[in-house]
């Protein structure tokens, strides 16, 4: 995608990793299986360490004894016992609150220990998989205790999960007490999304096709759509999805990070500082709605009792730990404009949803009709050339096109070409913490979040949410468990023939 990616893996400097909320689900379900197969697959530095922060009451030989027994379950690919033996020597643990500032002073002792044993030469970065009010006393005492300071050439980075506030005057709060302590080079937003090969893929389809990058405007295309449909429900995160919903856990970043990387102009290199431009300035193509436009352009949903891969389910208003009247939407759907000369009058349609039909999360990019039914009996038989960016499952590219019907009739018949990763490959495509923890170690933000980047997002989602706040809640429960989601979304796209792309196949109009 650039030259750091394109690098081998000596790239990436030897370094400590220190993880905040160490013990937490995110650790052992994604950030230490990750390293391990950064390990695995010998690109992680030899002279790399891993200290655990966390409260509990645990000892370094105590956490290396928990990780190990729970790496089956979560990693990705086998193990190596040989080689989670080696990396599980350079794992340590601090015990702490993240409050008291002898705490810290322990974990740097601990760095320095680690550091010494390992070569890791100064290097360090802090992972905060911690809850969001955790942010800035982290890094404050972070700051406090001497351990944010960049000296003789060595690094330090901070790679904060979302959410980054959750309004934009939240963000922009955050953001200034980050500041306080980090430069913006030092401070890593990361959105796993980004990390996702097919995510990064966007960018080389678009600008490295000639036979698509002339085309990608508004003389060609008719509609883009970009869905991120879940058949999980809410699972055991009720208490933060109820002061969440579905436009802040998912529109707020994930989907509005597709859209930047469908609608971007070139940058002038691919590097973090010219990809995050134009992606900003995408955003600030996008104008801010008004009462009017949010209660005409949004569609905001909730599940009820259905039906999932034959099983039957429970609504949301009846998951433990949400309020049986609750008005937290767990489906929306947004119409976008982004008011620039290439994307002029072209409808961006965002959805995404919880407990529908079929996972499925991918961009959608409907050219538009030929100005003639030559081959069809009615305006309405002529089809969209559709081209589809599958980010999961199953990661490709499927195009869809007219061609020619057997027989003596001159009838077209829709049919698809598909790429698929796995195929043509031969195997997976990587795991996106694996891509952006490597890009951590090696100083390349370019798939992570700028501070202006996150004040422009939150400067399109807050406005829909006040107003929301004003206007009178649908009727929930108003989808299935297991539909496509609430019939008013089919409504908001039906313009000019436009359409959602049906989640299930129907008539084989989807692979």
């Amino acid at each position: 995608m650039n030259a750091n990616h394109m690098e081998t893996a000596s790239s990436a400097a030897p370094c400590v990793m220190v993880i905040f909320g160490a013990t937490g689900d995110l650790t052992k379900r994604k950030l230490i299986p990750a390293l391990l197969n950064l390990a695995q697959e010998s690109i992680l530095p030899r002279q790399f360490a891993i200290v655990g922060f966390a409260v509990n009451d645990l000892d370094t030989d105590s956490f290396r004894k928990t990780l190990g027994q729970e790496m089956p379950d979560f990693a990705p690919d086998p193990i190596d016992l040989k080689m989670w033996d080696d990396l599980s020597q350079r794992i340590y643990f601090v015990k702490g609150d993240f409050e008291d500032p002898a705490a810290y002073e322990r974990l740097k002792q601990q760095i320095d220990e680690a550091a010494e044993a390992h070569h890791t030469g100064g290097n360090k970065f802090f992972y905060l998989a911690v809850a969001p009010r955790f942010f800035a006393p982290i890094v404050n005492r972070l700051g406090a205790a001497g351990l944010t300071k960049q000296e003789d050439d060595h690094w330090t980075r901070v790679i904060i999960e979302k959410p980054f506030g959750h309004d934009l005057e939240s963000a922009r709060q955050l953001n200034c007490n980050l500041k306080k302590t980090l430069t913006e080079k030092q401070i890593y937003r990361i959105d796993h999304y980004l990390g996702k090969e097919t995510v990064q893929n966007i960018i080389m389809f678009r600008f490295g096709n000639s036979m698509f990058e002339p085309v990608w405007n508004r003389n060609y295309i008719d509609y883009i759509e970009i869905t991120a449909a879940e058949t999980l429900g809410v699972e055991n995160r009720a208490a933060f999805y109820e002061e969440t919903g579905a436009l802040r856990d998912m529109v707020a970043n994930h989907m509005l990070q597709l859209l930047t990387l469908t609608a971007m102009e070139p940058p002038i290199a691919f590097d973090s500082d010219a990809v995050r431009e134009q992606k900003v300035q995408v955003l600030r193509s996008i104008h801010p709605m008004t009462k009017d436009q949010v209660a005409a352009r949004t569609i905001r949903g909730q599940y009820g009792p259905g039906t999932i891969d034959g099983e039957p389910v429970q609504g949301y208003r009846q998951e433990e730990g949400v309020n049986p009247n609750s008005n937290t939407e767990t489906y929306v759907a947004v119409e976008f404009h982004v008011n620039n000369w290439r994307w002029a009058g072209v409808p961006f349609y965002v959805r995404a949803g919880k407990r529908l039909s079929r996972p499925l999360t991918e961009v959608a990019v409907h050219f538009k009709r030929t100005p003639q039914a030559l081959f069809s009996q009615r305006p309405e038989d002529v089809h969209h050339n559709v081209v589809a960016l599958r980010i999961q499952p199953n990661e490709g590219i499927s195009l869809t096109f007219g061609a020619k019907t057997p027989g003596q009739h001159m009838r077209a018949s829709i049919v698809t070409m598909d790429f698929s990763y796995r195929d043509t490959f031969g195997a997976a495509t990587p795991v996106a913490y694996e891509t952006l923890l490597l890009d951590a170690m090696r100083g390349d933000a370019t798939l992570f979040t700028r501070r202006d980047e996150v004040e422009s997002e939150w400067r399109i989602i807050t406005p829909i949410e006040e107003a929301w706040a004003q206007l009178p809640p649908p009727r929930f429960a108003n989808y299935a468990a297991g539909s496509e989601g609430p019939p008013e979304a089919d409504e908001l796209i039906q313009y000019d023939r436009h359409r959602w792309r049906p989640l299930e196949d129907k008539d084989g109009w989807r692979l």
